[in-house]
């Protein structure tokens, strides 16, 4: 089951990790590396079910207008 609750203890320490580690990166390399995290965290994650939970509430709404 996906947890939607705060579970990191130090949120803007690890934001400000994530914006370092792409620093001075062109933009498909940022793109490459989000696509490489994305990929790790789903597999240390494992879980089919929970991945497909994320990947819905990920997901931009969009309106039907």
């Amino acid at each position: 089951m996906l947890n939607l609750e705060r579970n990191l203890s130090d949120p803007d320490d690890f934001y400000e990790e994530l914006i370092n580690a792409q620093r001075d990166l062109e933009e498909n390399e940022v793109q490459l590396m989000n696509a490489k995290l994305i990929l790790l965290l789903a597999n240390h994650v494992g879980d089919r079910e929970t991945l497909s939970q994320a990947l819905r509430a990920a997901r931009p709404l969009r309106s039907s207008t």
